[in-house]
């Protein structure tokens, strides 16, 4: 279960959102489906998630740099982005479980 989230997202625009409506940004496995971020984030930090949504970054152009052997074309990394909401009168504290 805590492979499949890899870190917390703690970003000014993931903070807010946590302020603002339960929601939690996760990085988590690429092959994990929402049921298994789902019971992951139960199972790790003890409440109940009302909704996940998940966002894959990357995997789209790659960079090409031009050095001097050559071009040196890199792929972008690919990873996936859950934001999870919990229930009302819940929350999650990331800056003290991790």
């Amino acid at each position: 279960m805590s492979t499949i989230i890899k870190k917390p997202i703690i970003t000014e625009k993931a903070t807010a959102a946590a302020d603002k409506s339960n929601s939690f940004s996760f990085e988590v496995d690429r092959k994990a489906n929402k049921l298994q971020i789902k019971s992951a984030v139960e199972k790790m930090y003890g409440v109940n998630v009302v909704d996940v949504r998940t966002l894959t970054y990357g995997g789209g152009k790659s960079s090409v740099k031009f050095t001097n052997k050559g071009v040196v074309e890199q792929p972008s990394k690919v990873w996936k982005k859950a934001v999870v909401t919990v229930a009302a009168g819940e929350t999650i504290d990331l800056f003290n479980n991790f």
